[in-house]
């Protein structure tokens, strides 16, 4: 099998045996495989831990996808910005609130991530930047400015807010605008790293595993253009993305990513770190869970309306975060869900992701334009007004500071169905690990000398409803950061 050909489909990499390996090959303590913030701060660590280093990274510079997001990371427990914000907060109420958000939590990882989230805080901030001590209180995608601090999750939605005292923990980066802002992050990583000593190089690809007849990882194949060769290492964590942008691996786990979406991600998350643990026995976790989204706010005034589906009915509480709410839609009949807000409460977006469909003088004929039941949708905005008037919503327990009746003719309807409204999305399944980021079989047991973090690792994020902004550059720095420390604890001669 050539090493091109392992770059695509669901193609699985042959493992090379660790006798291939000549005599004079270059080794290392640590191998990274994709230098964004997993990466990134996994070769890190190792390196502050005393191992040798070596950070490969296909793209020509460091930062991958990482370096695309807006700059949320999901932290808590009472950071330097909560305190100075005057939100209190605690690592059982975060704790608390994951668990419940949590598809199939773990609680183990939630525990330390949470007992653990100021510490790295504050090992974020020493990379060399600040985040601003303010606080955004809108219900917005992302703090338009520079603010510090605002809710990123369903943290104030039913049944959370009941479960755990509501905290903002959406930490970001003081960069204005909604994409971007990490790169100041992975910029500073890029000198730390640099500093620490670690090896890098850009333009070069791992293409294989090499592993000992005994199944412990031995090093690494790699390919730069036309030139490859052997690395070896005792310890190998992969940091290498997602897999949205490989489409057979997305027509193979989760169709719904594979039409009518914009997929949010970058050239090299085509699944090959995946791939590469999947051909030494990994077991993937949540490779059917999308994130998957169509935000209906801001502007936040619109979430005072009510969303129903094709059958005229309400299925959501509509103060939920907004990719609770896109996966919600998706399970409606075709994907269909309309936004309706009265004449008192209606507002144009300035970027309608969810276009507008027109205005309504009445009731029927709204139903006739859309399709809908014209009995089941009068009944269902009724109930929705009657019990809004007394700041009342039984059905859903939306929020009573999101609940105002819409019956102020005419209605203005938003289009939230799928390839109207534009979706995007990106992957969220990956490996299964350890606490430390090792990377498991099936059967719980650990390949030896092989990590895993970041996008192709399955952590906290497991699915859209469940899932807060912040989440993944949050637990891939942290998880990131536990890999790379193990990693280096495990080289030879070093007791774990």
């Amino acid at each position: 099998m050539s090493t091109e050909s392992a770059r695509k489909g669901t193609t699985i990499p042959d493992v090379v045996p660790a006798a291939d390996l000549p005599a004079g090959a270059p080794s290392y303590d640590v191998v990274v495989v994709g230098f964004g913030i997993a990466g990134g701060c996994a070769a890190l660590e190792a390196a502050r831990a005393g191992a040798s280093v070596l950070l490969l990274e296909r793209a020509a510079v460091h930062g991958g996808t990482s370096s695309m997001s807006g700059g949320h990371f999901y932290l808590g427990g009472g950071t330097a910005v909560q305190v100075a914000t005057g939100q209190e907060d605690s690592a059982e109420a975060m704790y608390d609130y994951l668990v419940a958000a949590s598809k199939e939590p773990e609680p183990e990882k939630i525990r330390v991530y949470c007992d653990e989230s100021v510490e790295h805080f504050e090992w974020l901030e020493a990379l060399g930047f600040e985040f601003e001590r303010s606080f955004y209180p809108e219900k917005a995608v992302i703090q338009p400015g520079t603010q510090g601090l605002m809710f990123t999750g369903n943290e104030k939605v039913w049944p959370y807010r009941d479960i755990a005292k509501p905290a903002p923990r959406g930490h970001k980066v003081p960069v204005p605008g909604d994409t971007e802002g990490t790169r100041i992050v992975m910029d500073l990583l890029r000198e730390r790293v640099d500093e620490a000593g670690v090896t890098v190089r850009y333009e070069t690809g791992v293409t294989n595993l090499v592993v000992a007849e005994d199944g412990a990882i031995a090093g690494v194949a790699w390919r730069s253009f036309d030139e490859t060769g052997l690395v070896g290492a005792p310890s190998v964590v992969v940091a290498a993305g997602g897999f949205v942008m490989n489409a057979d691996m997305v027509a193979e786990h989760t169709p719904a990513l594979g039409s009518k979406l914009f997929t949010l991600g970058s050239t090299y998350d085509d699944g090959l770190g995946i791939r590469l643990g999947v051909s030494v026995g990994a077991e993937l976790k949540h490779m059917d869970e999308p994130f998957i989204t169509a935000p209906l706010y801001p502007p936040s005034v619109l979430v005072k309306g009510l969303l129903v589906n094709q059958q005229g009915e309400r299925f959501v509480a509509e103060d939920s975060y907004h990719s609770r709410t896109s996966q919600l839609v998706m399970e409606q009949t075709d994907s269909a869900a309309y936004l309706i807000v009265d004449s008192e409460h209606v507002e144009h977006p300035q970027m309608p992701l969810v276009p507008l469909i027109d205005g309504y003088e009445t009731l029927e004929e709204m139903a006739t334009a859309l399709e809908l039941p014209l009995d089941t949708l009068s009944a269902t905005l009724d109930s929705y007004n009657e019990h809004a008037a007394r700041g009342e919503d039984p059905a859903f327990h939306k929020a009573p500071d999101w609940l105002a009746p819409q019956s102020t003719g005419p209605w203005f309807v938003f289009d939230v169905r799928l390839g109207h409204a534009l979706y995007a999305g990106f992957t969220l399944g990956g490996m299964r690990v350890t606490v430390d980021g090792q990377v498991q079989r099936p059967d719980g047991s650990v390949v030896p000398g092989l990590y895993a973090a970041g996008a192709c690792a399955s952590n906290l994020a497991q699915d859209g409803k469940g899932y807060c902004s912040g989440t993944q550059l949050g637990e891939g720095s942290f998880f990131g950061r536990r890999a790379g420390r193990h990693a280096a604890a495990a080289r030879v001669g070093v007791p774990a």
